[in-house]
């Protein structure tokens, strides 16, 4: 079995947001990244999957040469190679296109993403994937079993859950639960330096949206603490200056 795991160069969550530019650009100075943790989730159960001779693990990124270190821990977790599509990721509309492009011409059993990236949380590749490659697309999944010439997948939905048998191949965006976040070991990160890391060119695509700024969330206001056993101050507070009863 063939997988390909998609993944994003994302900033830490710890990172302080600022922008540039009159807003208008992201400040990547100081900025720690890393590998986006819902396709670190897709890549640890794609390894599981394949253990044992079962299949190989490919980790494809759309990136400029700066996402390299991201796409060698992935080598390092695992992965046996890599490809990096180069060139800066404006939309979740031109990542999917070129992955697409991509797996035309390197057709794969299983496609996985991760639900969202960390920094726009958009939720999007993985359904254009499965339109463009005309796939079945399942998005967002728990569980992720493989049976034969079909998956297993197990969704949340509102009170239980949703299982579903999908014939090979298909695209899943994968969310926690899913497997536990590998940690490379020596062995992987020294081998992680010799594994395949092809590098391509993107194709020329008409762009189709814009980010015309950005802004930080509102600071926090003031708050008033009430005791526990203070409920008619409570409510007079909710009544009076909050105004939502």
């Amino acid at each position: 079995m063939k997988v390909l795991v998609c993944i994003s160069n994302v900033p830490d969550t710890t990172t302080k947001i600022t922008f540039t530019d009159n807003n208008t650009q992201f400040n990547t100075n100081g900025v720690q990244f890393i590998l986006n943790p819902y396709d670190e989730i897709a890549l640890s159960r794609a390894i599981e999957l394949t253990e044992g001779g079962k299949g190989t693990v490919t980790v494809i990124n759309v990136g400029e040469a700066n996402t390299e270190a991201t796409i060698r821990k992935a080598l390092a977790i695992g992965a046996d190679d890599a490809v990096r599509i180069n060139a800066k990721p404006h939309d979740a509309w031109f990542v999917a296109f070129q992955i697409w492009q991509y797996i035309n011409a390197n057709p794969f059993d299983l496609i996985l993403t991760g639900r969202e990236s960390i920094d726009y949380n958009g939720s999007k590749v993985a359904g254009m994937l499965g339109e463009l490659l005309d796939l079945p697309s399942v998005s967002i999944i728990k569980k992720l079993d493989i049976d034969g010439n079909n998956a297993i997948v197990e969704r949340e939905i509102e009170g239980g859950k949703e299982i579903l048998t999908i014939p090979l191949p298909f695209v899943a965006g994968t969310a926690e639960g899913v497997a536990e976040p590998k940690i490379p070991n020596m062995r992987g990160i020294m081998s992680a330096r010799t594994k395949p890391l092809a590098v391509i060119e993107a194709v020329e695509i008409k762009t189709s949206s814009e980010i015309i700024s950005y802004e930080t969330p509102a600071p926090r206001g003031q708050v008033k603490l009430v005791a526990a056993d203070k409920v008619s101050e409570l409510v007079e507070l909710l009544h009076t200056e909050a105004k939502i009863i």
